[in-house]
């Protein structure tokens, strides 16, 4: 009876109360839940707005921080905590410009707010330093190919260097497992071995179509793993529990190797030093961070810098753009990194037409495939993210039953089991990922297949330990100073 004679907005009040405890102790989603139901009491305040913007923002869910963020200015035009979520929203995206409006806006609102003003100092240089790259960027008629300006066998090995070597031209087994040794004790791969890696990937990914087919033998297993973000120790910890790759234990490991996790460096060169040795050990698929765009902002770009060279930045790029897109395994698995498409009728020969040898567009198939989510409710809808869609599962089961599959395997979120299984058993999200950015507390999973049945056998891990080096380590320093 108490609450019922309550009055909505302090019942408001209290959710928001248990959504700021849910908020600290990073249960994000929960949170939303409750800052969702005091928005529902008292929609005309907009501290719940903003602060349901956050939350999102935590999860990645940039398109949705926006939509609350500028509900908050709604409601409230000098609420400067708005235009702050906004523009941390917008800094996310990459989208500098619209950020630093907001910025300016904060500044504005609050003249004398020493953290206003060095956050809008941060954001006005960002954007400088965008406009100057965008001055100078060469048109891509008149790019020529990094890796062709490369000459690893001229590039000495000095004495001292007592690290992993490769003799000759083949990439071993040995040299895999001595490269991780040295890895795991945190020294660095000599460059010389670093270019021969990458150099030797690319050539192998530029030669596969865009839509791979991956063919099982009866009696064998493939093992599919989502997102790992740069948390090297956690992929080690796969590699322990479920064996190294071989060509009788083949892996996909479906996008996302790197940013956000300061170890991204290590976890790249182990898997194309694996796909060096054994190409059907070892198979990769595109994610949205495999781009410049998210490289720049999320850390990988700057600790390649740090480790390695400025070479090696453009190098990546340009072999990125060299991942195929998606798989099909034994003609029943779908499996790609983000999801499906804006329009049905979609068949595996558009995917496998698609020039995937550029940077990700923002709209059409390719960045469909890259960006999109499943959501519980049929049809589709605008994307939480802001980029690609939201699809449910009438557009999931569609898509199989046209292309006659069974299955969609896909990664691209965080889940608190590392796993979800949606649309009636139809598709999988599979997250291998850890405690994500060492908070989220989440498992990480991977997903074994056995021919001829391919009924998914999925493994749950938790987080092993790291060195003390943070997440977003790399991380633009713009960037660290909203997170």
């Amino acid at each position: 009876m108490e609450d019922k004679e309550k009055l909505p907005e302090e019942r408001a009040e209290e959710f928001k109360i248990l959504a700021n405890e849910a908020f600290k102790a990073h249960k994000f989603s929960q949170a939303i839940d409750l800052y969702t139901q005091a928005i529902e009491l008292n929609p005309h305040n907009a501290v719940y707005w903003a602060n349901r913007a956050i939350a999102h923002t935590k999860l990645e869910e940039y398109g949705s921080a926006l939509q609350d963020a500028s509900k908050a200015i709604e409601v409230e035009p000098r609420y400067s905590k708005g235009y702050y979520r906004r523009g941390a929203a917008y800094l996310a995206m990459g989208k500098f410009k619209e950020a630093l409006k907001d910025f300016q806006q904060v500044k504005r609102l609050c003249p004398n707010d020493p953290d206003a003003n060095k956050k809008l100092k941060e954001c006005e240089k960002a954007v400088q330093k965008i406009r100057f790259e965008e001055a100078i960027a060469t048109s891509e008629s008149e790019k020529r190919s990094i890796a062709d300006s490369i000459d690893f066998h001229s590039i000495e090995v000095e004495s001292s260097y007592t690290g992993a070597k490769i003799e000759g031209e083949v990439v071993t087994l040995d040299f895999v497992k001595k490269m991780i040794d040295d890895f795991k004790n945190q020294k660095c791969l000599h460059k010389r071995y670093a270019f021969q890696i990458v150099l030797q990937a690319r050539d192998m990914l530029r030669a596969m179509p865009s839509l791979v087919d991956v063919t099982i033998p009866n009696g064998n297993h493939f093992t599919v793993c989502g997102d790992i973000h740069g948390q090297f120790y956690d992929l080690l910890n796969i590699f322990e529990l479920n064996g190294l790759p071989s060509e009788e234990n083949p892996y996909l490991f479906n996008g996302d190797f790197v940013d956000r996790g300061s170890f991204s460096l290590e976890c790249i060169l182990t898997l194309f030093a694996f796909k060096c040795m054994s190409p059907s050990a070892m198979y990769l698929a595109r994610g949205n961070h495999e781009s410049k765009s998210m490289n720049k902002i999320y850390g990988f770009e700057g600790e390649v810098r740090s480790k390695l060279s400025e070479t090696f930045v453009g190098l990546f790029a340009e072999v990125f753009c060299y991942l195929p897109l998606a798989h099909v395994l034994n003609n029943k698995i779908f499996v790609v990194h983000g999801g499906l498409f804006s329009v049905d009728g979609v068949k595996l020969s558009d995917i496998r037409s698609i020039d995937r040898f550029c940077e990700p567009p923002e709209e059409g198939l390719m960045c469909e495939l890259l960006w999109s989510d499943p959501q519980p409710q049929p049809g589709r809808g605008p994307s939480k993210r802001g980029v690609g869609l939201s699809f449910g599962g009438d557009v999931t089961k569609r898509f199989l039953r046209e292309n006659n599959l069974e299955l969609i395997v896909r990664s691209h979120e965080v889940k608190d089991e590392g796993y979800e299984i949606e649309h009636d058993g139809k598709l999988i999200t599979v997250f291998s990922a850890p405690n994500y950015c060492d908070q989220m507390g989440n498992k990480g999973a991977y997903i074994r297949f056995t021919a001829p049945d391919m009924k998914p056998d999925i493994v749950s891990f938790s987080a092993v330990p790291h060195p003390d080096v943070k997440p977003m380590a790399y991380a633009n320093n713009f960037l660290r100073m909203f997170s």
